[in-house]
């Protein structure tokens, strides 16, 4: 008898680094390297918000480093690409309002022991990893590509294609046959531009110079190509929508495809288990993966704040894998030190190198900086 083919549609979107939100998620994480550049031991938990003309940067911190968040703030504006006030928001002449403040010492009380081995969690939660092996990165392959498209969007930009602005977003559908990734059936781009572009150039420019170079492989005449969904997009940015830090989780992580925490990881230092935390599963779930243990894994990790050892450790291997749930926890407790002081230490997690993290994706990036990546002989 033939077996039923069993067919499925997994879609993920990403943004550009000029997306509101995204704003936010690289000031914040440019504010935590500067922090970390002076004092390694810094303590940070640093938010934004962006709009109009105007960016908030608030939050703890606790370093004998001096930050000039204003500078800061600016640079990261230029480096993004906001140097026009048609923008919406300009580098040069934008609000900046700081409220930063000293951490409660309550949580530093927990974190700040004369013997670093038995530093605590800096706050309570469930931290996700996730990995398979469709793609060579072991990431999910509609997340992979919507990162790509907006890479491509972005390097377009500073490059032949001067009339895209900084705003953008990125959606890929991909449909699965038996698990396995068959075909794109839709790609959606939206692409700030400048007022004066002819829709039909536009789109024909998007199809060659984007989509083309990151999808072809996938497409095929049934695949549905939107871009622009509603004829034009000139105003964006801050302008035309307010950014939060850390409002992009699955854009951050594995595309809607696995959990992630509640948690944002953005402008928190690894004290912070909402980013050590998720790094240190991202690296288990990717080794047990490389190791050939299971297909595609979720590793799911909680912290109690205070506490140094994991409240709970569990491994999804979706039925891919011989071993059985209790050997493959054991085998990572064996392996893996899940404390935050074993995981900043084993991953370098001190080193400042965030900022790029807060654009295109913390996960399944080829950068030497990107330690929770590496796979140990």
């Amino acid at each position: 008898m033939k077996m039923a083919t069993n067919k499925k549609t997994i879609t993920s979107e990403s943004v550009t680094c000029g997306h509101p939100d995204k704003i936010c998620d690289q000031i914040s994480d440019a504010i935590l390297d500067e922090f970390l550049k002076k004092d390694k031991e810094s303590h940070v938990a640093v938010e934004c918000l962006t709009t109009t003309g105007m960016v908030m940067v608030a939050g703890e911190v606790t370093s004998e480093a001096y930050v000039d968040i204003q500078r800061t703030v600016r640079n990261t504006l230029e480096q993004i690409g906001y140097t026009k006030p048609e923008y919406g928001i300009d580098y040069q002449d934008c609000a900046v309002l700081n409220s930063i403040h000293a951490q409660s010492p309550d949580i530093n009380q927990g974190v700040s022991r004369k013997d670093p081995r038995k530093q605590g969690a800096g706050d309570q939660g469930i931290m996700y990893g996730y990995a398979c092996n469709e793609t060579s990165t072991l990431m999910p392959m509609p997340i992979i590509l919507a990162h790509s498209l907006v890479m491509q969007l972005d390097a377009c930009r500073f490059g032949k294609l001067k009339w895209l602005r900084p705003d953008g977003k990125s959606q890929v559908s991909i449909e699965y046959e038996n698990g396995k990734p068959k075909r794109i059936s839709a790609v959606v781009i939206a692409a700030q531009h400048d007022p004066d572009v002819e829709k039909e150039y536009m789109d024909e420019e998007i199809t060659n110079e984007i989509i083309a170079p990151v999808c072809d492989h996938l497409i095929d005449k049934n695949t549905k190509i939107i871009i622009n969904g509603t004829g034009k997009f000139v105003k964006g940015g801050p302008e035309a929508d307010t950014g939060l830090t850390g409002r992009k989780l699955a854009v951050d992580t594995y595309g809607g495809v696995a959990h992630h925490g509640a948690g944002a990881m953005s402008g928190k230092d690894g004290t912070k288990t909402d980013r050590s935390g998720a790094y240190i599963a991202r690296h288990v779930a990717k080794h047990l993966v490389a190791k050939g243990m299971a297909e595609k894994c979720e590793v799911g990790i909680s912290y109690a704040i205070g506490v140094a050892e994991p409240t709970s450790i569990d491994i999804d291997t979706f039925g891919t894998s011989k071993l059985g749930h209790d050997v493959l926890v054991r085998y990572v407790k064996e392996h893996f030190d899940l404390t935050p002081y074993g995981i900043i230490t084993g991953l370098d997690l001190k080193k400042p190198r965030y900022f790029k993290t807060a654009r295109y994706g913390h996960f399944g990036r080829e950068d030497p900086n990107f330690t929770w990546e590496k796979i140990r002989r």
